[in-house]
């Protein structure tokens, strides 16, 4: 039992000179492995609806009633001091909308896509007094079009104007950032 709490101790130490170092590389590594569960999670069930009803009026339907509670599904999964969430400059569900950093980050990678510069896979970690936090662009791609797109079904606006009736997401095209999914975790 002495080997085994003198280990722990040791890779506690070792961790921490890391972080004193400004060795970010592992905190960044668990907040995308957060972000995938959240995405993973919500992408599964859209594209079950979208298959189901190709309207995208299902689709809409889930977003509006289980994407919170799936959110808080995985959030209840993660350790105490880390979290995950969705944000947008053009947001549908208000409780997702940003906050200034959300807003400079989503704006960079708009900057970016403009610039031709942009890669999906831009991770991005930025620190807000005693959190990370880590964003991974969501890109809009053709299956988003149908509920987020300029040209939306009278099906998908009625539905919008009763669930969402101030809503901000829509009017994207392939390739526009959608939003961010972001995962928060506190330092030490």
């Amino acid at each position: 039992m002495k080997k085994l709490t003198l280990s722990f101790i040791a890779t506690a130490l070792l961790a921490h000179v890391v972080m004193a170092d400004g060795d970010t590389s592992s905190i960044k590594e668990e907040g995308v492995k957060y972000i995938k569960m959240l995405g993973s999670a919500l992408k599964k069930e859209v594209k079950s609806k979208m298959k189901e009803d190709p309207t995208g009026a299902l689709a809409m339907g889930f977003c509006s009633t289980k994407a919170e509670e799936i959110t808080e599904k995985v959030n209840n999964q993660l350790p105490h001091y880390a979290d995950v969430r969705r944000t947008a400059l053009k947001v549908r569900n208000p409780k997702n909308a940003p906050d200034a950093t959300d807003t400079k980050v989503m704006e960079a990678y708009e900057k970016a896509i403009e610039e031709g510069k942009f890669t999906p896979k831009d991770i991005k970690m930025v620190e807000v007094g005693d959190t990370y936090r880590i964003y991974k662009p969501l890109v809009t791609k053709k299956l988003c079009i149908t509920c987020h797109g300029a040209n939306l079904s009278d099906d998908i606006k009625a539905v919008l104007k009763k669930v969402y009736p101030n809503d901000k997401a829509t009017g994207f095209k392939e390739g526009d950032l959608r939003g961010v999914i972001v995962a928060e975790i506190k330092k030490d």
